[in-house]
């Protein structure tokens, strides 16, 4: 919900100056938070997790690029409040996306994760994620180049 969007930008802008789950280099406004927000619609939901009506964690499925022959493939996001790891919240998160994927007739979930990530490599793996790629040094954030794990899940299975 779009009342949601002030927690939701706190959460990701907390990790762009501390973290390489995140390229981006400079937080969002609420401005681009909205349009971001607007983006999604029906096919590409956002979701949040709620501890004590608290926003802990979010997760989206966006596209996965412009093009038309792409419109059956999806990108996963999901952040959990820094505050709050390793609680579960990034599974629940997770699930509930590939659950929403899979009602929507979306085909393919793809994840973008950042090599050093192994927290979110291990949950994508857990839901039956396959990695599918290896990106070498194509990011370069905090004085050093980055590398990126390419990850998929079919929804079909």
């Amino acid at each position: 919900m779009e009342s949601d969007l002030d927690a939701i930008n706190d959460i990701y802008n907390y990790y762009v100056p501390n973290s390489t789950c995140t390229y981006q280099e400079q937080p969002d406004t609420m401005d681009e938070r909205q349009l971001w927000f607007r983006l999604h619609g029906e096919k590409h939901p956002v979701t949040v997790a709620l501890e004590s009506n608290q926003v802990v964690g979010w997760g989206s499925l966006s596209p996965f690029r412009e093009r038309s022959a792409y419109r059956y493939t999806v990108e996963n996001s999901v952040y959990v409040h820094h505050e709050h790891h390793r609680r579960g919240i990034g599974a629940l998160l997770l699930e509930d996306l590939i659950e929403r994927g899979r009602y929507m007739g979306h085909h393919v979930i793809i994840a973008g994760i950042d090599a050093e990530q192994t927290a979110s490599i291990e949950i994508h793996l857990k839901f039956h994620f396959q990695k599918v790629g290896h990106l070498h040094r194509v990011g370069f954030k905090f004085g050093r180049w980055l590398d990126v794990i390419y990850m998929e899940l079919d929804l079909r299975h």
